[in-house]
C-alpha cells in the first residue's frame, strides 16, 4: 500500500447537511477512509481529511467536487476565509513509503479530471506548481472568486494552469498542489479586537520576517465575539507549535491582551504534540518509544493479520504475483473460522457449558490463528519459489539451487 492524505477545503461551514452529503460522498469510495471533518461557521469553511491509496483518493475528491459543485453557488457565499472555489484548495501530502513526485502526479490526474468533468479550470500550488510565482497557496487565491472571476480571460498571469480561461459560474476555480504534513493551528485572544489579531499575525508569518514555514491571518470571530490568529505551520520541524503559541503570546502582550485558547483543525502528526509536550514539561532526554501506546502498537502491528482488509484486498487487486490465490483463500479460512467461533459461542451455555462444543470453539479458534498467519506465509512461501526459479535458470547446473527449488 502507498498511502497519501489528502486535505480538501470546501467553501461551507454553515449547513451540516450539505457538509455530510459531501464527506459522504468519500466515504463510497473502497480503501479511503474519512479521518476526520471539521467546519466554522464564521469561516464558512469545512476540512475534511481522507486517506488512501492514490487512484482511490482521486476517485473520492472527484466525488466530493461534484456533489460540492452542485451543492455550493459562491455568488452568495460570504465568509471571513478567502476563498477562490466551492471546492477551494485540494493538497495530496504524501505518507509512509510515497513521495512528493507521487503526490504531484495524484495532482496532474485530478487537475485533467476536473476540467473535463466539471467544467471548473484548476491552478497547480506548491511541489505541482507549474510557475514559480503559484508556490504559495495565498498567492494564487489572490482576489478570491471575485477577483479571479474579473480578471481571469484579460490577464494572462491569472490563465489557469488546466482549462480555459473562464471560471465556473458558481463554483469558481480550485487549487490542487501537493505539500508535506501541514498543521492549522488557530490562537485565539482574549480580545474581539481584529486589527490586533492582524498585527500580531503579521509578525508571526514567514513572509514578512516572523517565524520559519508559517503563515498567518488574523479574523474575527462573530460567534465567539473573539479576534483569531489563524495559522498553517507549514513544516512543524522548522517551526513547532510550541514555538508558534509562544511567538503569538508573546506578541499579544506588547498589545495587553493575551492567549485564551488554542485548536488544532484537522489531524496533527503524533511527534508534533509530542515536542509540545517535552517543551512544556522540560523533559531532558526523553525517549519516544517508551510511550504506553507506542509499545502497544509495535507489539500489535507484528501480528499476524494486522493488516487492515482495505489495504490487503488493495494488495490482492495490484498486478503483482503476491499476494494471491492462496492468501486469499487464508483470509477466508480466518472468516470462516471466526464465524464458527461465534456460532459455537451462542451454543455454549455458561451454566452447564458442552464439553464437544468448546473443544470445537477452541479448534476453531487455533484454526483462525493459523489462516492469519497462512495470509503471508503463503506469500513468502510463492516468492522464494519465483527467486528459486529465476536463479535455477541462470545456473542450472548448481546441485544447491536444484535442491533449494525443491
Amino acid at each position: 500500500m502507498t498511502p497519501f492524505e489528502c486535505v480538501p477545503n470546501f467553501s461551507e461551514g454553515r449547513d451540516e447537511s450539505k457538509i455530510r452529503r459531501i464527506a459522504d460522498a468519500a466515504r463510497k469510495v473502497p480503501g479511503v477512509a474519512v479521518l476526520d471533518v471539521e467546519w466554522n461557521a464564521d469561516h464558512h469553511r469545512c476540512v475534511i481529511t481522507l486517506v488512501g491509496e492514490g487512484e482511490g483518493l482521486v476517485d473520492a475528491v472527484m466525488s466530493m467536487m461534484t456533489v460540492a459543485t452542485e451543492l455550493i453557488d459562491l455568488t452568495h457565499h460570504t465568509g471571513e476565509h478567502p476563498r477562490m472555489g466551492a471546492t477551494d484548495v485540494v493538497p495530496f501530502v504524501p505518507l509512509g513509503g510515497s513521495t512528493i513526485e507521487d503526490a504531484v502526479r495524484l495532482a496532474e490526474r485530478l487537475g485533467e479530471r476536473v476540467w473535463k468533468e466539471l467544467g471548473i479550470p484548476v491552478y497547480f500550488y506548491g511541489s505541482a506548481a507549474r510557475r514559480p510565482e503559484r508556490v504559495d497557496l495565498p498567492a494564487v487565491r489572490t482576489g478570491g472568486f471575485e477577483g479571479i472571476r474579473e480578471e481571469m480571460g484579460k490577464n494572462p498571469d491569472r490563465a489557469p494552469d488546466v482549462g480555459e480561461p473562464r471560471v465556473h459560474p458558481t463554483a469558481g476555480a480550485v487549487a490542487i498542489g501537493a505539500r508535506p504534513v501541514l498543521i492549522a493551528f488557530n490562537a485565539y485572544l482574549t480580545t474581539p479586537d481584529v486589527a490586533i489579531a492582524k498585527k500580531i499575525a503579521k509578525a508571526v508569518r514567514s513572509r514578512d520576517g516572523g517565524l520559519a514555514e508559517v503563515r498567518a491571518l488574523g479574523f474575527e470571530i462573530k460567534e465567539r465575539n473573539r479576534a483569531q490568529v489563524s495559522m498553517n505551520l507549514t513544516d512543524y520541524r522548522k517551526t513547532p507549535i510550541h514555538r508558534a503559541l509562544e511567538q503569538v503570546r508573546r506578541e499579544a502582550e506588547r498589545f495587553g491582551v493575551g492567549v485564551e485558547e488554542s485548536e488544532i483543525v484537522g489531524v496533527v502528526p503524533e511527534d508534533a504534540l509530542l515536542d509540545a509536550a517535552e517543551f512544556y514539561l522540560q523533559l531532558n532526554r526523553f525517549d519516544r518509544s517508551t510511550i504506553l501506546e507506542r509499545k502497544i502498537r509495535a507489539v500489535s502491528s507484528d501480528a499476524p493479520g494486522a493488516e487492515p482488509l482495505a489495504s490487503f484486498s488493495s494488495r490482492l487487486a495490484a498486478r503483482t504475483a503476491t499476494p494471491g490465490g492462496g492468501s486469499a483463500s487464508a483470509a477466508a479460512g480466518a472468516l470462516g473460522a471466526a464465524l464458527g467461533e461465534m456460532v459455537l459461542s451462542y451454543s455454549i451455555l455458561p451454566a452447564a457449558p458442552d464439553a464437544e462444543f468448546v473443544s470445537t470453539r477452541q479448534e476453531c479458534t487455533t484454526a483462525r490463528a493459523d489462516f492469519l498467519r497462512g495470509i503471508e506465509e503463503d506469500a513468502r512461501a510463492y516468492d522464494a519459489v519465483r527467486a528459486a526459479r529465476r536463479s535455477l535458470k541462470e545456473r542450472p547446473e548448481d546441485p544447491a539451487l536444484k535442491d533449494a527449488y525443491v
